[in-house]
């Protein structure tokens, strides 16, 4: 599924021009993208899952091709965690919601 495809099925589903739908989704994603690379905050939705920055140590590795080693820096990146309902409906189980 693609965010044209997300678009086009909250515009069948609500009714909301698609422009309105396409701006809201969009927004949605600047938050999420700023929130995560900016202010180092991860994003929590419940039910849902959660985008949260890990973060990688420097290391060392080899490059196989030129029988080489190199220093790999450390670094941050985007990693998403479905909540544990969301994982309980992909695999077929009951569930029970607390909220």
């Amino acid at each position: 599924m693609t965010k044209a495809d997300i678009i086009d099925e909250i515009v069948s589903s609500t009714g909301v021009a698609r422009k309105d739908v396409t701006m809201a989704v969009e927004a949605f994603m600047e938050s999420v993208k700023n929130s995560l690379l900016e202010k180092k905050e991860n994003v929590y939705l419940r039910g849902f899952g959660s985008f949260i920055v890990k973060h990688r140590a420097e290391k060392t590795a080899r490059n196989i091709s030129k029988n080489t080693t190199i220093v790999i820096a450390a670094h941050d990146f985007p990693s998403f965690k479905p909540a544990k309902s969301f994982v309980s409906r992909m695999k077929g189980e009951e569930v029970v919601d607390i909220d």
